[in-house]
């Protein structure tokens, strides 16, 4: 048809897992490169909700210098233990470091005794030893005592920081200001919701853009509380932040595509009187007819 153009199955976009099997990479190596904006995705054309990866996208990545090599040089991360080793300090001199927000984790995960596992970015962590800076850090018998105070008052943005990268991930996957608003509103508790966004048919709606956590959980079991807890901002400052951006974000929304609201039911009309039939009304039929057309008696004088 004029105007229209025909797209071959070679072109249409593939799965994450079929453009992990054609770039030669691990699916968890490619979730974390799309993650990270190093391979672009775009919105699944099927109505399923989901994100491909175009065949455009597939041929850059592999004419990119250095591929797959370099590409794995960016998504390779790290626990504790082998982020210390990089950094030639003590693991617990490294947990400090992270506690402080220093380093920024970029994944984490429950082990079987249910303790999160936190994963960084080995190239991040390479950048971070080489800046002299850093160096009293690594080499300082103790913490200086600034942020010794900060440690001993149990400070740990691990979470926080981990939020704040998750949270530019998901903002990167939207495409109009309800999904951006969604991706706000996924590290507010529900009653912060219901503050900064009061109607209850905008919230419904809000809540379809809402993206789950990237661990799961049965619902009320102990790995989905710890989900919640690292998902769910807690610091007032972060809390203001992300209810400041999802009043924005929503006011914006509903300019652009009001949320739907339930239909006005009107109410029935009343019933139309039926009309007499043509000619006038019908004598009775039966013996009440008869009754009625027989002459009136004759009243004695």
């Amino acid at each position: 048809m004029p105007g229209h153009t025909m797209t071959t199955p070679h072109e249409r976009p593939v799965a994450p897992s079929r453009a992990a099997r054609d770039l030669g990479l691990r699916r968890s190596d490619l979730d974390l490169a799309v993650h990270l904006g190093l391979i672009r995705t775009v919105p699944d054309g099927g109505g399923g909700g989901g994100r491909r990866v175009s065949r455009s996208e597939l041929d850059r990545v592999r004419s990119a210098e250095g591929f797959p090599d370099a590409l794995l040089a960016r998504v390779e991360v790290v626990g504790t233990a082998e982020a210390a080793r990089l950094l030639d300090v003590p693991a617990g001199r490294f947990t400090r470091l992270a506690r402080l927000g220093l380093v920024v984790p970029t994944k984490w995960y429950l082990n079987r005794y249910r303790a999160v596992v936190w994963l960084y970015l080995a190239e991040e962590l390479s950048r971070f030893a080489a800046d002299e800076e850093n160096i009293p850090l690594f080499k300082a018998r103790r913490m200086p005592e600034g942020p010794r105070a900060l440690l001993d008052a149990g400070v740990d943005l691990r979470p926080r920081n981990w939020r704040g990268r998750h949270r530019g991930f998901l903002l990167r996957q939207c495409d109009g200001p309800w999904e951006r608003a969604g991706a706000f509103a996924a590290f507010l508790d529900p009653v912060e919701i219901a503050e900064a966004v009061p109607d209850p048919y905008e919230r419904s709606h809000l809540n379809r853009f809402r993206p789950g956590p990237p661990v799961a959980g049965a619902p009320g079991s102990p790995s989905a509380r710890i989900t919640e807890r690292i998902m769910t901002a807690d610091d007032a400052d972060e809390v203001a932040l992300l209810r400041t951006e999802l009043t924005t974000l929503v006011q914006e929304a509903r300019e652009a595509r009001p949320a739907p609201r339930p239909t006005p039911r009107r109410a029935p009309a009343p019933p139309r009187p039926l009309a007499p039939p043509p000619g006038g009304p019908k004598a009775p039929r039966g013996l009440l007819g008869r009754l009625r057309r027989r002459p009136a008696a004759a009243t004695a004088p």
